[in-house]
């Protein structure tokens, strides 16, 4: 009886919280018919998107209750309200989700209250039919469990109306792929430009400065080779070295680009020398790569050239970062080939505390956008204290 008195009182409180949600959509009612008024006049047209964003909302509110009552999340898919305003009202008109949230609401507003006036007739019922069946005779209550009815039965209503069609399901899901694309485009294109400027910056200050120099030296020993040859030599050995240091400029700069060790040494050699240059304690682990443990496995295909690099530079700058700001001494780095792509991860020991998302510093920002447009993803965790784990996954065709 108690059990039983429990789940009911937790059933009631379900359908109480539907009652108050109907009335907000009651209220709702009044606040779309005002909306549709004001947009028929145009004046009032910047209205309506706010409207259907607060439909969502209660919409929203919905679905986290039904989900909690029945333990399944209830999907949904909506078009983004993004754009100029002509463009916004256009998509809250003609959006499905919209749609199927107007017949949900009105409806609730019904049935929320009407299966919650039934429980309370339910209750009145229980006290006197259970309260004999029940208490007194020990036997199974036979009215209580109506309640829990009740609230799967709203439950169940709320689901069917909230669900989208497949269709709408489908535009939704389209929808969020090419703003996906979009912000990825925006970010390569964003990152290619700043790559551009890094290599034009590198090249004027070290390259062509050196050079320019050399060129000068040059010059200055043809002038004092017939009446000072031993001036001449020494300006000529001033110009081998300068011509040495602008060929290590230029190397520097070709491996900003593509580092050729990855042409050479693939990905696993590549990632081994990073860990042996990087100035900490490097543990690397290789799982179905060329170059790991498993017999043949140098047989087996490599990742395509862009993924490689990615995944090259996303190692690079994890353990830059990590001798730079992390005070760990030890790191690890893990590649795995995955059935749809490359897995790279790697670790320090250090004390943590790195921000995830576009505050993470230039570094981060940079390699979550290298990643980002090759459609892989990056998940960062820092808390304080350590360690910093930075998972990356890149997909790519085997």
């Amino acid at each position: 009886m108690r059990e039983a008195i429990k789940e009911a009182a937790r059933a009631w409180l379900h359908l109480l919280t539907g009652a108050a949600l109907a009335v907000l959509c009651q209220l709702m009612a009044a606040v779309v018919l005002f909306t549709a008024v004001l947009t028929l006049t145009v004046i009032g047209a910047g209205v309506l998107p706010e409207t259907v964003l607060l439909l969502r909302l209660l919409a929203g509110r919905e679905r986290s209750r039904t989900a909690a009552r029945t333990g399944t999340p209830v999907p949904e898919a909506y078009l983004p309200l993004e754009g100029p305003l002509p463009a916004r009202v256009r998509t809250a008109v003609t959006d499905p989700g919209t749609h199927g949230d107007l017949i949900w609401a009105a409806a609730h507003a019904v049935y929320g209250v009407l299966l919650w006036c039934a429980s309370l007739i339910v209750w009145v019922c229980a006290v006197v039919v259970d309260g004999v069946w029940a208490g007194l005779a020990g036997h199974r209550p036979l009215v209580l469990p109506l309640i829990g009815r009740l609230a799967a039965l709203e439950a169940d209503w709320s689901r069917a109306l909230l669900t989208p069609a497949p269709s709408a399901a489908r535009d939704a899901a389209l929808a969020a792929r090419i703003e996906q694309l979009t912000a990825t485009r925006a970010g390569a294109v964003a990152a290619h430009g700043a790559e551009l400027r890094r290599i034009e910056r590198d090249l004027h200050d070290g390259a062509q400065a050196r050079l320019v120099a050399l060129s000068m030296r040059i010059g200055l020993a043809r002038r004092a080779y017939d009446s000072d040859p031993a001036a001449a030599r020494r300006l000529l050995d001033d110009a081998q070295e300068q011509a040495e240091e602008a060929l290590a400029e230029l190397r520097h700069v070709v491996r900003g680009i593509h580092p050729p060790i990855l042409t050479d040494r693939g990905l696993t050699g590549a990632v081994r020398a990073l860990a042996a240059s990087s100035g900490l304690e490097v543990a690397v682990s290789v799982t179905g790569l060329a170059g790991d443990a498993v017999p043949d496995a140098a047989d087996g295909p490599r990742a395509p050239a862009a993924v490689e690099a990615a995944a090259y530079f996303v190692v690079a700058e994890a353990l830059t970062n990590a001798a730079k700001h992390s005070g760990a001494a030890r790191a690890s780095v893990a590649l795995a080939r995955r059935p749809a792509g490359l897995r790279v991860l790697v670790k320090d020991e250090g004390h943590g505390g790195a921000e995830a998302g576009e505050r993470g510093g230039s570094g981060l920002t940079g390699m979550r956008r290298r990643v980002a447009a090759l459609d892989g993803t990056v998940r960062l965790t820092s808390p304080q204290g350590g360690p910093t784990v930075i998972e990356v996954e890149l997909p790519c065709v085997w």
